[in-house]
C-alpha cells in the first residue's frame, strides 16, 4: 500500500496529545504558545495555512486529560466522558507550524488573554499560568490530507481584499498574510485592546495594515468606522449592532450559510474583484455583513464572514 493510499484511508483529522514547548508573551493582550509531541508527526500540512482553524481541549479543574480516540468518532468520544471530567474545547487558529526533514512537528497558538475577573474563559486562564509540559488535546488536519476543512479564506483569482476582525481575528490574518502571494493589494483592518497589542505582521507591500486600539471603547467601535470609510461609507446609524438568531455565531461564507441562505455555486472569483474576509465578535460581524452584502450590494460569493465568539455568551467549542 502506497503512502496516499495510506493516508487516505484514514480519519482526515488527527487527534493527539501534546505538550507546551515553549511560551512567549507578546503584547499585554497576546501569549504565543508553541506545542510538541510525538502525535504531531501526523499532524498538519507543509505550505500555506491561511486561517486554518484547530480544536483545543483543555483540562478540566482536576488537570486530567480526558482519553479521547483519534479517529472519526473523536468528537463523540469526548462527549461521551462526564461533563465534569471531559474540560473545555475552544478553536484556535494556527499561527506557525514547522515541520522538520524527520516529520517532527511542532506549532504556535496566539491566544488572547481576556483577563476580567468573573469573565475569563477557561482558555484565557489556562494560557495566561501555561508552562513547559502543560498537556492539552488538539485536533487538526491530517498530514497528506486537505479535505478535513477548517480553511475559510478563499480568495479564487482575486488580487485584491480586505480583511477586518478583532484581537480573536489576528492571529489568522497574520497568518493569511503571511501565505499569501507577493503581488497581493489590499487593506487589512485590526481592532486591538489596546496600541501595544499591535504586532509585526509578514506580509505583501501592496497591502495596508491598519491598527486600531480600541482603548476601553466597546467592540466594532473603531473597526465599524474604518472599514466603511476605506469603502466610501458612512457608517451612521446603521452601524448599530445586529443580532444573529438564537444567539449563534454569524458564519457566512460562499460555501455555507448558518442563517439557511441560498447557496449558488459561482466560477472563482475573477482577478479584478474584491475578496472580502471578516471574522470576530459575531454582533459586529454580523453588522459589517449587513453594510457590505445588504446594502452596498456586494455578492456573497466574494465575502467570507465569521463570528469567532460573541460577547456574554460562553462558547462551547
Amino acid at each position: 500500500m502506497s503512502v496516499t493510499e495510506e493516508t487516505t484511508s484514514l480519519p482526515p483529522l488527527c487527534v493527539t496529545r501534546v505538550a507546551v514547548g515553549a511560551v512567549r508573551r507578546l503584547s499585554p493582550s497576546f501569549v504565543r504558545i508553541t506545542f510538541v509531541g510525538a502525535g504531531l508527526s501526523d499532524f498538519g500540512n507543509p505550505g500555506a495555512t491561511y486561517d486554518q482553524r484547530i480544536k483545543l481541549i483543555f483540562p478540566p479543574a482536576s488537570g486530567i486529560l480526558a482519553d479521547v480516540s483519534d479517529g472519526d468518532g473523536w468528537y463523540q468520544s469526548w462527549l461521551a466522558v462526564p461533563e465534569d471530567e471531559r474540560g473545555s474545547m475552544r478553536t484556535y487558529s494556527i499561527r506557525d507550524i514547522r515541520i522538520a526533514d524527520d516529520g517532527a512537528t511542532e506549532f504556535d497558538v496566539d491566544f488572547v488573554l481576556h483577563l476580567v475577573p468573573g469573565k475569563t474563559g477557561p482558555a484565557s486562564s489556562w494560557a495566561a499560568r501555561a508552562a513547559v509540559g502543560d498537556e492539552l488535546v488538539v485536533a487538526g488536519p491530517r498530514r497528506g490530507r486537505l479535505d478535513g476543512g477548517g480553511v475559510e479564506y478563499l480568495p479564487g483569482a482575486a488580487e485584491r481584499v480586505l480583511l477586518a476582525g478583532d484581537e480573536t481575528a489576528a492571529p489568522a490574518i497574520a497568518r493569511i498574510l503571511q501565505d499569501a502571494p507577493a503581488g497581493l493589494r489590499g487593506a487589512v483592518f485590526i481592532e486591538i485592546p489596546e496600541t501595544a497589542d499591535a504586532l509585526a505582521i509578514d506580509g505583501p507591500e501592496g497591502v495596508a495594515v491598519h491598527w486600531l486600539p480600541r482603548d476601553g471603547a466597546v467592540h466594532g467601535a473603531k473597526l465599524h468606522p474604518a472599514v466603511l470609510g476605506h469603502l466610501g461609507e458612512d457608517a451612521g446609524d446603521r452601524a448599530a449592532a445586529v443580532d444573529a438568531p438564537d444567539d449563534e455565531l454569524v458564519w457566512e461564507t460562499p460555501s455555507f450559510s448558518r442563517l439557511g441562505e441560498r447557496i449558488e455555486v459561482e466560477d472563482d472569483i475573477p482577478n479584478s474583484e474584491v475578496y472580502y474576509w471578516i471574522a470576530g465578535e459575531s454582533r459586529v460581524v454580523t453588522t459589517l455583513r449587513r453594510r457590505l452584502v445588504k446594502d452596498l450590494g456586494i455578492p456573497r460569493a466574494q465575502v467570507a464572514f465569521m463570528g469567532y465568539w460573541r460577547e456574554g455568551v460562553a462558547m462551547k467549542g
